[in-house]
């Protein structure tokens, strides 16, 4: 069998609110916005990156289709797609975290020694940020 080469993965999510949601990875975690389905204010998809990390977001709706809210269901079954963030202070980021208004747990140490802190996006989606200690 040939091997086929690789060089990294941009995982692609699919969000309520592209506004709600760039904000979050931007502001929170320090994320840029690198390109854009269409100029402006209102896209349905985009490239977020932070060094050598990358996120693609794309709307659940087409413009003008959204409903009201969140479908329950789907954010529901968001729980089940988690982002591992190697993250060389974790309690350092807990607590700007914590001060920049995010309601979470505080990190702990899982049994297989990796200092962890999680917390949901805006989607549902669980955030990890980790070290080994």
């Amino acid at each position: 069998m040939t091997t086929i080469g690789l060089e990294n993965m941009t995982p692609l999510l699919q969000v309520f609110d592209m506004a709600r949601s760039v904000a979050f990875y931007r502001d929170l975690l320090g994320f840029a916005l690198i390109a854009q389905s269409r100029s402006g204010e209102e896209f349905g998809w985009c490239l977020l990156r932070r060094d050598k990390i990358e996120l693609m977001l794309n709307t659940a709706y087409d413009l003008g289709e959204r409903p009201e809210a969140p479908d329950p269901a789907r954010v529901l079954a968001h729980r089940d797609t988690a982002l591992f963030f190697l993250c060389p202070d974790v309690d350092a980021a807990y607590r700007a975290l914590r001060d920049a208004g995010l309601a979470m747990d505080p990190p702990w140490t899982a049994p297989y020694g990796m200092r962890q802190l999680s917390f949901p996006d805006p989607d549902g989606y669980e955030i990890c940020l980790q070290w080994p200690v």
